[in-house]
């Protein structure tokens, strides 16, 4: 495993998926003490499918974000590749 030079857009890109996790965690939260806010939900829905579309682009340009079958891996094996998401 060696460490690989990370482009720019790597840390943009991770970092837009974080801001979208982040909504995503407040959305439950909020949605777990209000279950018919439609509004709420049609808002968790949006970001939902935002976060689907993000992870695989990511994933196209930089590899696995997710292991233990959540993520493919393209070949070779690139799970080892770092940085790995929990290192930026």
């Amino acid at each position: 495993m060696t460490d690989k030079p990370v482009p720019k857009d790597f840390y943009a890109m991770m970092e837009e998926l974080q801001a979208v996790d982040f909504v995503l965690v407040e959305l439950t939260l909020y949605l777990d003490t209000h279950p018919d806010d439609y509004q709420a939900i049609q808002q968790f829905n949006e970001y939902s499918h935002a976060r689907q579309t993000l992870k695989v682009q990511f994933e196209q340009k930089f590899g696995p974000l997710l292991q233990f079958g959540n993520s493919y891996s393209g070949y070779p094996w690139n799970w080892k590749d770092t940085p790995w998401p929990w290192q930026i």
